[in-house]
């Protein structure tokens, strides 16, 4: 494909996933302004680099890593340890429903609440977040069971109290 048809397809593919890369930035910096600047400089550099992109196929998981490393280096910037997950008030009955969920997601790792959130809120496949996170997705799947393990053990913890 042609450099301007792939970065008119990440164009598309930005305008289309715009809320979904809100979500997934919020969830990493925990602030809406925040989220907001990490997807506005996302869309920039992948707009920016578009010519990178070798398929368009590859656009969607290279958008969505973008997002990811954007925000963590806003946390580095900021010097904010990653943990909990921030949602703000007008997405909360949206996006998580279950708050008892969101309070667990909180106990998990970086890596491992990514996993969750991507698999269980936002719907993809294995071997997209393996590709996103260049990981084998045998690996994701270990990683995604220990964590829904974890969660079930929190949960179950909070239900007795």
């Amino acid at each position: 494909m042609k450099k301007r048809g792939i970065a008119k397809a990440v164009e598309q593919e930005i305008l289309a996933s715009y809320e979904q890369l809100y979500r997934l930035a919020i969830t990493y910096v925990k602030n809406e302004q925040d989220a907001m600047d990490v997807v506005q400089e996302s869309a920039y550099k992948a707009m920016k680099n578009a010519g990178q992109v070798k398929e368009e196929s590859y656009i969607k998981t290279w958008l969505w890593r973008i997002v990811v490393n954007t925000s963590l280096d806003m946390c580095k910037k900021q010097k904010r340890i990653v943990s909990g997950v921030f949602i703000p008030e007008e997405a909360k009955e949206d996006v998580y429903k279950d708050w008892d969920t969101l309070a667990a997601l909180e106990e998990l790792e970086e890596r491992e609440r990514t996993i969750v959130i991507l698999k269980y809120f936002e719907e993809w496949k294995i071997d997209d977040i393996a590709a996103l996170l260049k990981e084998n997705p045998n690996t994701v799947k270990s990683i995604l069971y220990r964590s829904l393990k974890k969660l079930k053990i929190k949960m179950s913890r909070e239900e007795i109290a």
